[in-house]
């Protein structure tokens, strides 16, 4: 078992979903914090298996581990939660960038 590809399924699973609930059952500025959450967390969960397949594990957790903060937290402000969550949103996208960074230093490392 893969637990890397294990959780890249489920977490683009639960961004089509959020997708899905933003598009037809939220108002606007939750439907907006879905519509960006489950973007950023689907791309970032294919980009994880595809990481991986190039042997770079840690871009790959950091794509996992940034996507689930930068969208849980969208998610749960648009599900009701404290906008101060707004504020851990930031550590997400900063774990994303890492991620990429990390990913072209391995290209410049060879």
């Amino acid at each position: 078992m893969n637990i890397i590809v294990v959780l890249a399924g489920l977490s683009g699973a639960m961004a089509v979903a959020a997708g899905a609930f933003g598009a037809h059952g939220a108002q606007a500025q939750a439907a907006e914090w879905l519509r960006t959450g489950g973007m950023y967390q689907l791309v970032h969960s294919v980009a994880a298996v595809a990481v991986l397949q190039l042997g770079a594990r840690v871009p790959a957790w950091l794509f996992l581990a940034g996507g689930l903060v930068f969208a849980g937290t969208l998610y749960a402000m648009a599900l009701g939660a404290p906008r101060w969550l707004g504020a851990v949103t930031p550590i997400g996208g900063t774990l994303l960038i890492v991620g990429w960074l990390w990913l072209g230093w391995s290209g410049v490392r060879g």
